[in-house]
């Protein structure tokens, strides 16, 4: 009885500890089910054969059909920006270097971490509720079974057309944003267009476009990475679906803000 006594106590322990360490351990299981089959799927992207008409839907998809969203959010991004720096500097009678300071903050911040989310919400999403449909429908199963590699099939085209789309929606938010910039700044408010241009011409460096086209292509690897593999491990049925699309969008957000801060302070060190 005293044996038996004495083992109570240390299940109860062990058990405590355990409950501890399962956030932890659930977290480091899932960040390495990703990174695992990303690594798969980087492996079979480069062996034939290759899958053109599926990277091309992917790029549409991912690129052309976020075009929309992503002007629009880059225009008003940029006009916000510029109301409130004018405002601010106005003050100071400094307003006419609003032009460098929006086109400095949409390179290097604004357009990669903006661009990344909006492409999170409307294509992230998709492909890990598109993913896990296929998934608890079997139709992976099916190309398993038909000999096709689903990394190769499904995951590599949507990885390697994050990767070159999102650094171009990066562009076209920074352009769209200084638009809206020059429309509330010159148009609205009455700041002096020669100034304006000169400023984003001394001020605004290769190194700043460096920067946000090197963030992009971190989130576009990022946003793909973790929605493919959300999706590709769903279970559970339409619930198991919904669950992995909330995890890929919620994922997604996070690690792109973490990775933000990473890049930038790595990147304003060199």
């Amino acid at each position: 009885m005293a044996a038996k006594d004495d083992a109570l106590p240390e299940e109860q322990n062990a058990k405590v500890v355990q409950a501890l360490l399962a956030p932890a351990t659930d977290i480091l299981d899932r960040l390495g089910t990703i990174l695992l089959l990303t690594a798969q799927t980087l492996a079979w992207m480069v062996r034939p054969p290759y899958r053109l008409g599926q990277l091309l839907s992917a790029m549409e998809f991912i690129g052309v059909k976020s075009i929309f969203i992503v002007a629009l959010t880059g225009t008003f991004s940029g006009m916000v920006l510029s109301l409130q720096t004018v405002h601010s500097l106005r003050q100071f009678s400094a307003e006419g270097v609003v032009g460098s300071v929006v086109a400095v903050s949409l390179c290097r911040e604004i357009s990669p971490v903006f661009a990344a989310l909006m492409v999170t919400a409307r294509a992230g999403s998709a492909m890990a509720a598109e993913l896990g449909n296929m998934r608890v429908t079997e139709q992976i199963d099916a190309l398993v079974t038909m000999g096709v590699s689903p990394q190769q099939y499904l995951l590599a085209p949507r990885l390697l057309a994050s990767v070159v789309m999102l650094p171009l929606l990066c562009i076209l938010y920074t352009c769209v944003g200084m638009g809206g910039a020059w429309i509330v700044s010159i148009d609205w408010l009455g700041v002096d267009p020669g100034i304006f241009v000169a400023n984003v011409e001394k001020y605004l460096m290769p190194s700043d476009l460096f920067m946000g086209e090197l963030k992009a292509l971190v989130f576009g690897f990022m946003i793909s990475s973790i929605s493919c593999a959300q999706g590709f491990f769903a279970s559970g049925g339409a619930k198991g679906v919904g669950e992995a699309t909330t995890r890929a969008v919620v994922l997604s957000a996070v690690g792109i803000l973490v990775a933000n801060y990473v890049l930038t302070s790595w990147l304003t060190e060199i």
